[in-house]
């Protein structure tokens, strides 16, 4: 059985239910209204988590990438300009602390650069989240593991060997792995969720799925298969203006999820064959006494 990582005042791992993350992520598009309106919708759908991205725009933006111009809400942009007006700063930050804490729902970040890590800090996170992209960030990852916060790593655009580096670098009793493929949308063909089992059959820790599909079923799927976390983007609606916003679900879908996710889990049972009380009246009336 896998070891558990509590995050906040919730334990994750075999044999407790499964966490629910929504990922807010970037999808408020910079602005704090847009941001209480996700967290009242994941509150809502009963999830365990929000949880949002953090940035150093000018480290995180490639160079040849920082000038190329594009239509955005707010005209026509360089992309490292985009990439500010929809990073949240401490004014955000501390409204997002102060909301969660009156509508009661725990919130962490995604964190891209080791400066983030110090941002966030301030704010005692439950957990920090490594994004795909940030796997091969050895620097963040000691960075990460020297705060002493559990981590949870996606596995996106990753091989096994750098899988195996990165965990190297972590620390085993308090990391959570989710098996993730960063393609927004993700075709079912790429979803490979037969990796949440390689997973748990490589690493003695908590397996998590991080999905980016449309549709609820494949995720429902990862429980399933064993993923003891589950990560979807939220949105306000799939036609929104952003880059994550078509990956994502829209708040009647979150609800649909973790009901999905708390039946599977109640329906998965414990491998063991017995005769339930409730098959005893059908018993009695259909099956045939032989000698």
């Amino acid at each position: 059985m896998a070891k558990a990582v509590k995050i906040g005042d919730r334990w994750v791992g075999d044999g407790h239910p499964t966490y629910v993350v929504a990922e807010i992520g970037i999808n408020h598009n910079g602005d704090i209204e847009i941001a209480r309106q996700l967290m009242d919708a994941a509150k809502h759908a009963g999830v365990d988590a929000v949880k949002f991205q953090k940035r150093t725009p000018e480290l995180c933006t490639p160079p040849d990438q920082r000038n190329v111009m594009r239509e955005t809400p707010w005209g026509y942009i360089t992309y490292l300009e985009y990439r500010h007006k929809i990073e949240f700063g401490e004014t955000e930050y501390r409204e997002v602390d102060r909301y969660a804490k009156e509508i009661g729902i725990t919130w962490f970040v995604s964190v891209w650069d080791e400066p983030s890590v110090d941002f966030i800090e301030a704010f005692d996170p439950v957990a920090y989240k490594v994004p795909s992209a940030a796997l091969t960030d050895h620097g963040l990852l000691r960075k990460l593991r020297a705060t002493g916060r559990p981590i949870i790593l996606s596995t996106g655009m990753s091989t096994i060997d750098q899988i195996k580096a990165a965990v190297e670098l972590l620390d085993m009793d308090n990391l959570v792995i989710c098996h993730t493929t960063s393609a927004y949308p993700c075709p079912p063909e790429e979803l490979n969720l037969r990796m949440v089992q390689t997973l748990k059959e490589t690493y003695p820790c908590p397996i998590g799925y991080s999905g980016h599909e449309v549709g609820l079923i494949p995720s429902v799927v990862a429980v399933a298969l064993g993923a003891c976390l589950v990560e979807r983007h939220i949105t306000l609606d799939r036609a929104m203006w952003g880059s994550d916003q078509a990956a994502s679900v829209e708040p009647g879908g979150f609800e649909r999820l973790v009901k999905y996710i708390r039946v599977t889990e109640l329906s998965l049972g414990d491998g063991v064959k017995r005769v339930y009380d409730s098959e005893l009246p059908s018993l009695k009336k259909l099956r045939r006494v032989f000698n």
